[in-house]
């Protein structure tokens, strides 16, 4: 069992990535989506709504620090739209969704026929860094032997293929095939992981409800009602992400979190891990699984059998979606039977050794857009506390 687990990210204590916005933040950013601030009033707002962020999560006794994602609308902002051969679609008609993904039919289910997205109208090509000066602005918040510990955050590789399928993600005069598609986009993808890891990132984590979408019965019946294999689906977006990150460096974390919807506390969908664990685990060449344990919606913990020797799980025992604090107790008790289960799993390994595969975090991030969950400023850092807390009480080394 590598002995390195604990000593770098993901660290015993972990969080998802956003932070609740100050409310002149989230004022200022309306300002911007109405015309009424220039953008350099925005990232003046921004720059300075990230310090604090930052002095929240040291101390409450973090060590994962992000910059709570103050920069984007959306956890998914970023990457596609500032891609070469990408076009924004401010109202992009719900019609050339899927319609079997869970939070599509949630937004029809509130009323919306059309959503922001993004078409591939051209070649894909990353002529400028995406997420990279985020990144070095974090940089200049933190002292420097902690920007090791720093974590960026991005939007899946999948988002976009999954939302529109082969038909509505790319213009076919320029990509023929999805490989076409998919080689030019991880492309992408690897300079840019390529250069945080220049900058001094260490630990990369990939965000996407892809995983939480396979998770479900009602998109897996409607998938197969279409005649779509979701195994092949399934199967095509492994095969991406480990495009993605292929020649890696060694010692930089690449995780994922596996989202079921976090739009301002809305989840979108349900069911547990059973059909994707042993797949994701086996075959998806990531370190580190963030999965989202807060409540009888994600399931039970026997798909964690399936975890093998030298990667990691963060169990999201604490939910973001409501200001209600857990118990200590409980949350042990939890990490408990988790361990347990992968100690009489594939391979079998003593407990000892299975709780060093474990840590803990929230379910979600308290903000995946910005307007942000409905919790106060007080409950986010409650919750934040009580799982440095609960870290510290199950393992030394947190």
């Amino acid at each position: 069992m590598p002995e390195h687990l604990h000593l770098n990210a993901p660290f015993r204590a972990e969080h998802i990535g956003s932070l609740l916005r100050p409310q002149s933040l989230i004022g200022k950013r309306f300002e911007f989506l109405q015309g009424q601030c220039t953008p350099e009033e925005l990232k003046a707002a921004e720059d300075a709504a990230i310090p604090p962020a930052v002095k929240l999560q040291q101390e409450v006794g973090i060590k994962s620090i992000t910059d709570g994602e103050m920069r984007r609308t959306a956890f998914y902002e970023g990457m596609f739209e500032k891609l070469d051969g990408m076009t924004m679609i401010p109202n992009c008609s719900l019609s050339t969704f899927k319609q079997w993904l869970p939070y599509v039919v949630g937004l029809k289910a509130i009323g919306l026929t059309e959503y922001p997205s993004v078409y591939c109208s051209g070649k894909i090509k990353r002529s400028k860094g995406i997420y990279t000066e985020d990144f070095k602005f974090l940089k200049s918040c933190v002292a420097p032997e902690d920007v090791k510990n720093l974590k960026m955050t991005i939007c899946g590789p999948t988002w976009m293929y999954m939302r529109h399928g082969s038909e509505h993600t790319y213009n076919k005069s320029i990509y023929k095939t999805d490989a076409e598609y998919f080689a030019d986009l991880a492309q992408a993808y690897r300079e840019e992981i390529q250069e945080l890891y220049s900058l001094g990132c260490r630990h990369i984590q990939i965000d996407d409800p892809t995983w939480g979408g396979f998770c479900a019965e009602s998109m897996i019946k409607e998938m197969e009602e279409a005649g779509v294999d979701y195994r092949n689906e399934l199967n095509t977006c492994v095969t991406l992400y480990n495009d993605c990150i292929r020649d890696r460096p060694s010692d930089l974390t690449i995780s994922v979190h596996m989202c079921r919807g976090n739009m301002k506390g809305m989840h979108f969908n349900e069911g547990g891990y059973e059909r994707i664990a042993e797949k994701l685990f086996r075959d998806m060449n990531v370190d580190c699984y963030y999965m989202e344990y807060d409540d009888e919606r994600s399931g039970g913990m026997a798909p964690l059998q399936y975890l093998p020797l030298g990667k990691v799980v963060v169990l999201g025992l604490v939910t973001t979606k409501r200001g209600e604090l857990e118990s200590v107790a409980d949350i042990k008790a939890r990490v408990e039977h988790a361990a347990e289960i992968i100690s009489q799993g594939t391979p079998k390994r003593s407990k000892e050794d299975a709780l060093k595969q474990l840590c803990i975090s929230p379910q979600c991030g308290f903000a995946s857009v910005f307007e942000g969950n409905p919790i106060s400023a007080e409950d986010e850092r409650r919750k934040l506390g009580l799982v440095v807390e609960a870290a510290r009480q199950i393992w030394a080394d947190a």
